[in-house]
């Protein structure tokens, strides 16, 4: 008989980190309401002025005068995610990892990637839409500039323009115009501090962000290009605790509530189409 029972079983002292996905849509919106925010349910009122008329003037002749009139947008703040995970005593004291740090690290990515689903999925409210195209190397640069059109077209500012695509759209770019855009993805950080990963570079006015989570049905991509200011979100961890009591247990909980909402607020600051790989 062997010694296989005596062999010492060695435990790498990390947490094994799954792949995961680039977190590309929340960085990359507009923010400034969050100091709205009070409570899950909440609705975020944002008023906006209607166009002001300019009339022509004729020397000794009365004005004609107009009414002010606003308009009110709403931002419902009707999303809530949570985590809630035991921790049992003798776990937390023999096991040679932090279990805490691990934990917490997990569930924030959890919870920021249900954040960004959630953002993607606002292509449906665009104010511009290219129709469905069929997009290869020979004609991506082109599919990429009719983006750019759109926008230029409604009076969009140029910078601060974000395109999430997939790695296939992503290989056509590089196929049709290789050193224009990386091929691996770096960090970049925004002008307001806030770090979007995924970035491959910048093409015809686009931040370009590599992710696999942009929407996707029956392999078609449905494109999502837009300036910052197309998006509103806002969002806070609304409740946490990282020790919570558990009665009934040996140990302790780790628990917390993520609440959020986003709008399209400026539907012509954002263009998308039904994109297929051929």
């Amino acid at each position: 008989m062997g010694l296989e029972n005596f062999t010492p079983e060695h435990w790498y002292g990390s947490i094994f980190t799954r792949l995961r996905a680039g977190l590309v849509h929340a960085p990359t919106v507009n923010r400034e309401y969050e100091g709205m925010l009070s409570a899950g349910g909440d609705e975020i009122h944002i008023s906006e002025l209607e166009p002001i008329g300019v009339s022509s003037y004729t020397k000794n002749s009365d004005l004609t005068w107009s009414n002010t009139t606003s308009y009110s947008k709403t931002l419902k703040v009707d999303q809530q995610k949570y985590y809630a995970r035991n921790l049992d005593s003798i776990d937390r004291v023999q096991a040679n990892v932090n279990l805490q740090a691990g934990i917490a690290d997990e569930a924030a990515y959890g919870m920021m990637k249900e954040v960004d689903t959630f953002i993607a999925g606002k292509y449906t409210e665009s104010g511009n839409d290219l129709g469905a195209v069929t997009v290869s190397a020979g004609n991506v640069l082109v599919n990429l500039s009719n983006h750019m059109y759109e926008l230029n077209n409604a009076n969009v500012p140029q910078g601060n323009r974000f395109f999430p695509i997939l790695p296939w759209y992503h290989l056509d770019l590089i196929q049709a115009a290789t050193g224009i855009v990386g091929h691996t993805g770096v960090p970049k950080t925004t002008s307001d501090g806030l770090l979007i990963n995924g970035y491959v570079g910048n093409l015809f006015g686009f931040d370009l962000l590599m992710t696999t989570q942009v929407v996707e049905s029956s392999s078609v991509m449905q494109s999502m290009a837009y300036h910052r200011s197309a998006i509103a979100f806002v969002g806070d961890l609304f409740e946490a605790d990282f020790n919570a009591n558990r009665e009934s247990r040996f140990g302790f909980g780790m628990k917390a509530l993520y609440v959020y909402g986003a709008k399209v607020i400026r539907p012509n600051a954002m263009v998308t189409g039904q994109l297929t790989s051929g």
